[in-house]
């Protein structure tokens, strides 16, 4: 066993120090361009609010796991499209964790006491979170498909070329019972239709009826459940913070604020494999 050297320091020459960089070689600040990262929080407030530097580091961060969970929920659109059933679930999985850290990132919002939101939260104003084009295509993406929304970005044509690409690209949810009918599923062609849910429903019972039997999609449709649910614990968690923070104020975007963000929380990208359970039936005893 190789001795510590004196006072311990782990680039001595017993441990292996880490190669000197040489002019020109790639390094961790240039590979993740951290000079210009580390730029781009810029408080409102003058001078800067202790908090806003929070604020803005949080909100940077969930834009930048919005921009993964895009090219992830992307990439499963293209394996689902493939009938590639247990690739597309790895993905969708991957998107489930990076809900389940946005949950808990949320609170630390909470950190910041109501009084020192409102010493910079006029500096914000008419930013708002409503205004997240990368979060609206999430939306778009998984099928929750709102035209009204182009109202509000009316004088953004960018946002709204954006806003139309995906309003036109195949989402999530008609992909994957597209898939199905590929695989032979009796789907009916428009499953979002009311007048289609019995037959919808139906198509679906045989994946939970009989999970082991079809294993691979029964897992790709139980990580979309999982994925439309925190969505929905996001949304919940967001409400509580938000409420915590700021009562029932305005948002700064003009909206209702609290009121706004609860009638959100009812959403569902899949309804119908939420619905299923409902009409599975206990299977029969094998003698």
């Amino acid at each position: 066993m190789k001795k510590e050297s004196a006072g311990g320091c782990p680039f001595s020459s017993d441990w292996g120090s880490p190669n000197v960089s040489k002019v020109g070689d790639l390094t961790y600040n240039d590979y993740l361009k951290i000079p210009d990262l580390l730029k781009l929080q810029i408080p409102q407030s003058s001078p800067p609010h202790h908090d806003e530097l929070l604020f803005i580091i949080i909100h940077q961060a969930y834009e930048l796991w919005f921009k993964l969970i895009l090219h992830e929920l992307d990439n499963t659109v293209s394996y689902m499209q493939k009938n590639e059933i247990l690739r597309a679930q790895h993905f969708v999985k991957r998107v489930v964790e990076i809900m389940k850290l946005l949950v808990s990132q949320i609170h630390i919002l909470e950190t910041m006491t109501p009084i020192e939101f409102l010493e910079f939260r006029n500096h914000l104003m008419p930013a708002s979170g409503f205004q997240s084009l990368q979060f609206r295509e999430i939306e778009f993406l998984l099928g929750l498909k709102d035209e009204r929304y182009f109202h509000f970005f009316k004088n953004s044509p960018e946002i709204l070329q954006k806003l139309t690409e995906r309003l036109n690209k195949p989402d999530l949810y008609s992909v994957y019972f597209q898939m199905l009918r590929n695989l032979g599923y009796s789907v009916p062609s428009d499953p979002q239709n009311e007048k289609n849910n019995t037959k919808t429903l139906q198509a679906l019972l045989p994946i939970y009826q009989n999970p082991e039997k079809n294993l691979p999609l029964y897992l790709l449709t139980e990580s979309l459940v999982e994925l439309d649910e925190t969505l929905a614990l996001w949304r919940e968690h967001h409400v509580r913070v938000v409420e915590r923070i700021i009562g029932f104020k305005k948002g700064t975007g003009g909206s209702s604020g609290v009121e706004y963000l609860k009638s959100t929380t009812s959403k569902k990208c899949f309804p119908a494999l939420w619905e299923v359970r409902t009409i599975l039936e206990k299977p029969e005893k094998k003698e």
